[in-house]
Formats: C-alpha cells, sequence, structure tokens
C-alpha cells in the first residue's frame, strides 16, 4: 500500500515539473478579467432577478 502512495507521489512530481506556469503578468491579467466577468455576471443576474420579481409581484396584484 505505501508503494502505492510513493508511486503516486511521484508520478505526480514528474507532472509538475512539465506544467507550463503562466508568468506573473498573465497571472494577473487573468485574475482581472475573471473578477470582471463575475462583476458584470452578478450585476446582470441582479437586474434580471430584480425584473422578474417587479413582473411577478405586478402579476399577482
Amino acid at each position: 500500500m505505501a508503494n502505492k502512495f510513493t508511486g503516486f507521489f511521484n508520478e505526480v512530481q514528474g507532472e509538475l515539473k512539465r506544467v507550463s506556469w503562466p508568468s506573473r503578468e498573465e497571472l494577473i491579467g487573468s485574475t482581472m478579467i475573471v473578477i470582471l466577468l463575475t462583476f458584470i455576471l452578478a450585476t446582470f443576474i441582479g437586474c434580471v432577478d430584480f425584473i422578474l420579481s417587479m413582473v411577478i409581484r405586478f402579476l399577482v396584484r
């Protein structure tokens, strides 16, 4: 059982050496895009939710 764990971690270590890691600038740029798109999507969903709740309130009255 210990040999399986050791083999697994050796394979993981080998794979991580082959990974192409992004530069700091690429990472910051990608993070900013994700934060911006999350904000835009949250705003859109909030507006749609508000409009639909107003329509439902109007129909229920």
